[in-house]
């Protein structure tokens, strides 16, 4: 499969939007209540991407192919104070038709680049723990370092997170 990974451009927040609700709805169907899934829509998502790209905080990545964006990962410093980790993965998604060909190991390749350029040494990703792409992470190198509980449409759901202590492991 022929794919880029690029940069995200606030002409993107449509596209990693409507990446981000369909590939919730996909990924978290059994285990996110069905009528929290079925609220999510893409308008109020592109705003919030809209902000994001516009505020600068966070370090955005696509991945596009000849047909347009179809993945997304961004990522900054922690929002969690887990001792060891300074950097945080905030999101990963792909369409999931576009799952397991090498295009998420390019995005998170990409980020901790940059993050690195940034002057991060480490990096946690939160995901929740029935979520299918928990493999993913494995095959990253990945080690569990911390457990929470989140809520989402009203259930409680456990969160954990995966640690890399140097980001010279994922770069």
């Amino acid at each position: 499969m022929k794919f880029t990974v690029r940069q995200a451009r606030i002409e993107d927040a449509d596209s990693i939007a409507r990446v981000h609700v369909e590939s919730w709805k996909t990924t978290y169907a059994g285990i996110v209540p069905d009528a929290y899934l079925s609220s999510l829509t893409a308008e109020p998502r592109a705003k919030m991407w809209r902000e994001w790209l516009n505020a600068g905080n966070a370090l955005i990545f696509v991945a596009e192919d000849e047909t347009g964006v179809f993945g997304f990962a961004n990522g900054g410093k922690s929002r969690d104070a887990i001792e060891g980790y300074d950097a945080e993965l905030y999101a990963i998604y792909l369409l999931q038709q576009k799952q397991k060909q090498g295009v998420g190991r390019s995005l998170v390749q990409k980020l901790a680049e940059a993050l690195r350029s940034k002057g991060f040494r480490s990096l946690i990703v939160w995901v929740l723990a029935k979520n299918p792409s928990v493999d993913f992470y494995l095959s990253l190198g990945g080690s569990l370092v911390a457990e929470k509980q989140i809520e989402i449409g009203g259930v409680q759901l456990t969160e954990i997170a995966f640690g890399w202590t140097s980001l010279d492991e994922l770069a």
